[in-house]
């Protein structure tokens, strides 16, 4: 009898999972190069984990579930060694990658989802950027999400009927599919001849264009290329690894082609965007005007642009955000206001590439918002990121995963109800070495219906 009540009580505990929040410690839970500590105070529990200094260090809930459940997932964690990024794991596949912002109390920080199974199950918290502390986990029951609340009104002023058409068609199909999309005509022309299907957006980099890098012997024809997919009914986005105007180090360490990042260059954007008579404010000035002339090109060639500048700049590993959010916000209202009010371009939908809130430009300067994750190995639906990025702006915005290493599997992008607007795989190995994503897995997604390719776009307009 006594047997028996114990066992009664141990399937309570266990309904109570997929009825109510649940704590799980991370001291209770099993470990793996970690260790548990008490230094720290302020933890839940008996203590907390520590040792996050290894690529397999992790800690393993074990989490028992009476029925399969959407839930949400909250990250317990303290990180007084600078911004970080943890990795979560469902049942030993498929997660997110979450970011840990600095700080020296213990935060709650949203892990996005978890679609749990009937029966047991594992979250791994697994070693990614290491050097934090976690706390404890808290897993809820998602609450079934309502229509979305987006606006397909262009933040351009006067912008055209092509870039209207566009974020129109962008804003039928959310929620409702996902478009394919790809970084590279070379890339893509390989997706299309060994997966059968070509993607429904091509990927280009404005990159080659400015002063710093024509200099040197760089040349693109990606503007071509776009007005050539576009009249192929595609869809095209742009963006712009802007190679510091001045400064570069130019050096065996640091070569010219990468000025783009913080290491290769001296250049000072915070100092730069100081007052508007200093050189380096000009050389920014011409490299805007310079990329207006291919954007004016593309806009005479009825092609509207997913415009996506000043990427990744919360990461700070590229010189416009090297400086923090005020610089990098403050530059993106200038390439804003000097490319529609200076030089009238009206083709543009305006995509921003950052997901913390403190580098949020505002609604007023953005069309689309978006992250680019690389996680290997994970085709999950990176719902961390997404539920981040519906947050940060209330849902009023679509959303977009810009650049991906993995592709998403479909079924579990409707599971947890990620409705990223499209992805765009990065070009060369990450696509097609077989690596990051099998030919196998490829050609799965590309025959979805929920996945919109090339020929299923046509007509958007």
């Amino acid at each position: 009898m006594f047997l028996a009540r114990l066992a009664g009580i141990a399937g309570l505990l266990a309904a109570l999972v997929v009825a109510q929040t649940t704590t799980l410690q991370a001291e209770s839970a099993t470990l793996s190069g970690v260790t548990v500590a008490t230094a720290v105070a302020g933890y839940t529990g008996t203590g907390y984990v520590e040792g996050f200094d290894e690529g397999i260090d992790k800690v393993t809930f074990s989490v028992p579930a009476t029925i399969s459940q959407l839930y949400d997932l909250q990250l317990v964690y303290n990180g007084p060694y600078g911004d970080k990024y943890t990795y979560v794991v469902l049942n030993g596949a498929g997660g997110s990658q979450v970011s840990l912002p600095a700080t020296t109390t213990w935060t709650t920080v949203s892990a996005g989802q978890v679609l749990l199974n009937a029966g047991s199950n594992t979250i791994e918290i697994q070693n990614n950027w290491g050097w934090y502390l976690i706390d404890s986990i808290i897993l809820s029951p998602s609450p079934k999400r309502g229509a979305h609340k987006i606006t397909t009104q262009p933040v351009s002023p006067n912008a055209n009927a092509d870039a209207k058409a566009l974020l129109k068609y962008l804003g039928s199909i959310y929620g409702k599919n996902i478009l394919s999309g790809q970084q590279d005509q070379a890339s893509l022309d390989w997706v299309t001849a060994n997966v059968g299907k070509t993607p429904a957006i091509l990927g280009l980099d404005l990159m080659d264009y400015t002063e710093s890098r024509i200099s040197r012997g760089a040349s693109s024809t990606d503007v071509d290329k776009a007005i050539a997919f576009n009249k192929k009914g595609g869809i095209v986005t742009f963006v712009w690894h802007w190679g510091a105007p001045v400064g570069l180090y130019d050096n065996a360490t640091q070569p010219w082609y990468s000025g783009f990042y913080t290491a290769a260059t001296d250049f000072d954007v915070e100092t730069a965007l100081k007052d508007t008579t200093n050189a380096n404010y000009t050389l920014l000035i011409k490299d805007i005007d310079t990329i207006a002339v291919q954007l004016k090109k593309l806009q005479d060639n009825g092609v509207p642009v997913l415009f996506r500048p000043l990427h990744e700049a919360e990461g700070r590993w590229f010189w416009w955000g090297a400086k923090g959010p005020e610089p990098a916000k403050k530059l993106y209202k200038i390439v804003f206001d000097r490319l529609t009010r200076i030089h009238k371009l009206q083709n543009l939908i305006w995509v921003w590439n950052s997901v913390a809130k403190d580098w949020y430009p505002g609604n007023s300067y953005v069309d689309i918002v978006s992250a680019d994750t690389y996680a290997q190995g994970d085709h999950g639906p990176i719902s961390a990121t997404y539920n981040n990025l519906l947050t940060l702006t209330g849902d009023t915005k679509i959303i977009a995963a810009a650049e991906i290493g993995s592709v998403m599997e479909p079924s579990l992008l409707k599971a947890y109800q990620a409705d990223w607007a499209w992805f765009v795989v990065w070009s060369g190995d990450y696509i097609s070495a077989g690596v990051w994503n099998s030919l196998d897995l490829l050609k799965r997604v590309y025959t979805d219906a929920y996945v919109l390719t090339l020929d299923e776009i046509q007509g958007w307009r």
